[in-house]
This record gives C-alpha cells, structure tokens and sequence, in this order.
C-alpha cells in the first residue's frame, strides 16, 4: 500500500549511492555488505563494492517514500537494493526519449519534467549529483507543492550532512 501522506524520496545511484569521479587519497572505500554472502556482488556490478551498506538503513530511517530515480531502473532493484538491505522500491519509467534534454530549456535536467509529473502533487525530494540552479526554477515554477532539489558531491556521495538536511525538510514536508 502507497503512504501518499508521506513525501517522495527520489534516489539517483550514480554520485548520491556510488561515489565517482577523482578518487580521494588513497582510492574509494570498499564495502562488504551484510546482506548478500561474502564474496558476492548483486549483478556483478563492481562499483558496487562503493556502496556503504550502511546506507540502507539509513534511507529507510528517513520519513520520505523511496522512489529510484535513475537510469538503473530495475538493475537499482536486483544490484544495490540487495546489498544496501533495501525492498524492491518503486522506479521512475523515464520518457521514450531520455537521456535526450532535445527541447528542453538551457540547463533544465533531463529528469526533472518527468519527477515533477510523477510526483503528481506530492511533495518530494530529490538526491541527484546533476541538479542545477535551472532545474530549481523550473520546479519551483511547476510543481504545485513543496520540493527540495537536493544536490550531492559525486565524489563523496551522501554524507552525513546530507542526511541531516534530507530528513529536517521531509519531516517539514
């Protein structure tokens, strides 16, 4: 059953779940995940490897509805959700044409047309890497409730910091 009291947590992977980018000193952290037996990889993906576990807990400990926002769509389900702990969470179905920002205004996101259409008037958050200043004005232009356009270093992925404003907006929200 769908809790539409509480907001949408929109979850991107590449940057907010899997740090990339320059590596810091001495390389990215590698995990072992409680969850799957040892020596194994969900998917066999092996950037997963970056993914704290820890972050399971953590995102369901946050009062939002978590939603894959992210290319891995279904992938997001069989990799990571396994290994961070996670059920089986809804995925955003992006447009035919996505990845493809043809027609859409300078420095608008790809994705930000389609979360405010699926969040259909619920208020929502946002963890991307990739949200610019454009994609805030047009949300705050179209979105008919309250919105946080959270951005993530890449290069750290969610911190604690990042947690601590996530769950202070969404029990606001």
């Amino acid at each position: 059953m769908i809790d539409t009291d509480r907001p949408l947590l929109f979850l991107d992977v590449d940057g907010p779940l899997i740090p990339f980018g320059d590596p810091p000193r001495g390389g990215y952290p590698t995990y072992r995940s409680p969850h799957v037996p040892p020596g194994t990889t969900p998917g066999g993906n092996p950037l997963i490897a970056r993914v704290d576990p820890e972050l399971g807990p953590r995102l369901l400990g946050l009062p939002g509805e978590p939603v894959w926002a992210t290319t891995w769509l279904e992938d997001a389900n069989e990799c990571l959700a396994p290994w961070l702990g996670l059920p089986r969470l809804p995925v955003v179905d992006w447009p035919v044409d996505a990845p493809d920002a043809t027609g859409e205004p300078e420095g608008l996101h790809w994705k930000t047309r389609a979360l405010v259409e699926r969040a259909a008037g619920r208020p929502f958050a946002w963890v991307d890497d990739e949200i610019t200043e454009a994609d805030r004005r047009w949300v705050a232009a179209h979105s008919p409730t309250r919105t946080l356009l959270h951005r993530v270093d890449p290069r750290r992925g969610l911190t604690e910091a990042d947690f601590t404003a996530l769950d202070a907006w969404l029990r606001t929200a």
